[in-house]
């Protein structure tokens, strides 16, 4: 390296190298919806301030360590623990931040039981009323994150922070034949509904709706994608009855669990995107699929009201009414240029209020206030 290119490097920024400031926890096996936001923060938090990681292997691990190899940290939760044992360099706590009730359960014991120097953010996504034991719980939590005004409903005081996507990662075909892999199985036109097959998603309404509407439109095929276990599977084999029933074996197709890193292929295979669930704590698969360029039909629960934007990316419907889904899609299906235009103005709301930057900057807010409140109670 020569002096003058050693002249132009910028000094280390002190709050992304060495010691995790922030600790995210993803203590769950199974990748879920928890699992897709904090893959897709991690490199964006990383970026940052110096973080550590402990839970599985997620697409957005490896990401960061390319992003800030100096600020990112892989743990353990033994060496996580350990490290917890003293507060940072500047006599600040570490933040872990936590979003299942083990994960909170964990750290009240490490604060409140053992005396570690942390603090404790917890992020919940529910919309409906907990346990008083679950209630204790976040209630003993040093900062509260709802993803939601309706979650924030049930603890007052809760910063509102959206989920939101990478919209780099999640975004429409740039060109004609901008796909991976084979053509779309069937038909030029594709609608999907993606996420775990069973009754609480919707997956029944979304096969119901479609059932008069396939015979009529001979260029659609519905797709369904997502991991269905052992004990939905007498759900998904009646479905697959009443299809076989009609006669329309051939217009529907189960894709199966799908890859994290292969969803984006399937938004942008598919013109409409179906977010019928019957419960949703948020739903962020609407994001994803607006973000890659598809119109959105979902129902009235989780934040998709507030997602949306009714008559013009999309249609927000009441649960479980097929009927409402199957008028809404027949919309889209007899205007082609509508569900195009539902889909370019979708893309544009998902960039300007619904990207992954936009929540870490949020959570940034979130950090800085929990030390600051520290620094006040010890003046």
């Amino acid at each position: 390296m020569t002096l003058g290119d050693h002249a132009g490097t910028p000094a280390p920024d002190p709050a992304r190298t060495g010691d995790p400031a922030v600790i995210i926890t993803c203590l769950k096996r199974r990748h879920s919806g928890v699992s897709t936001t904090i893959s897709a923060l991690l490199p964006i938090q990383a970026g940052r301030r110096a973080i550590g990681y402990v839970g599985p292997d997620l697409p957005g691990v490896e990401q960061a360590r390319a992003v800030a190899p100096d600020a990112f940290t892989r743990l353990t939760l033994a060496e996580a623990i350990r490290l917890s044992l003293r507060p940072l360099a500047d006599g600040r706590p570490r933040i872990w931040h936590v979003r299942r009730d083990v994960e909170m359960m964990l750290g009240l014991v490490l604060r409140d039981v053992l005396r570690r120097p942390i603090r404790l953010v917890f992020t919940s996504s529910a919309i409906r009323k907990h346990s008083p034991a679950l209630n204790w719980l976040i209630g003993r939590m040093d900062r509260i994150v709802a993803t939601s005004p309706a979650a924030a409903r049930f603890f007052p005081g809760a910063d509102i922070i959206g989920h939101g996507v990478d919209v780099e990662h999640f975004r429409p075909a740039r060109q004609q034949g901008d796909l991976a892999g084979d053509a779309p199985p069937t038909g030029p036109r594709m609608i999907g509904i993606f996420g775990r097959v069973r009754e609480e998603k919707g997956i029944h309404i979304f096969v119901r709706a479609l059932l008069p509407l396939l015979p009529r439109y001979p260029d659609v095929t519905a797709v369904i994608g997502g991991l269905c276990q052992s004990d939905d599977a007498p759900y998904a084999e009646g479905l697959k009855r009443e299809i076989r029933m009609a006669g329309l074996e051939d217009r529907f197709v189960w894709v199966g669990e799908i890859p994290p890193g292969e969803m984006p292929e399937w938004y942008r295979r598919v013109a409409i995107t179906v977010c019928c669930p019957l419960y949703e704590g948020y739903g962020l698969t609407a994001i994803e699929a607006m973000a890659s360029g598809c119109a959105v039909v979902a129902t009235r629960t989780g934040a998709f009201a507030s997602m949306v934007e009714e008559g013009r990316t999309g249609y927000i419907i009441p649960k479980d009414d097929h009927p409402a889904l199957s008028g809404a899609l027949e919309k889209l299906l007899t205007d082609p240029a509508l569900c195009a235009q539902m889909g370019r103005l979708g893309r544009e709301r998902a960039c300007a209020l619904f990207s992954i930057e936009t929540e870490a900057d949020g959570l940034e807010r979130v950090y800085e206030s929990v030390w600051r409140e520290r620094d006040a109670a010890r003046t």
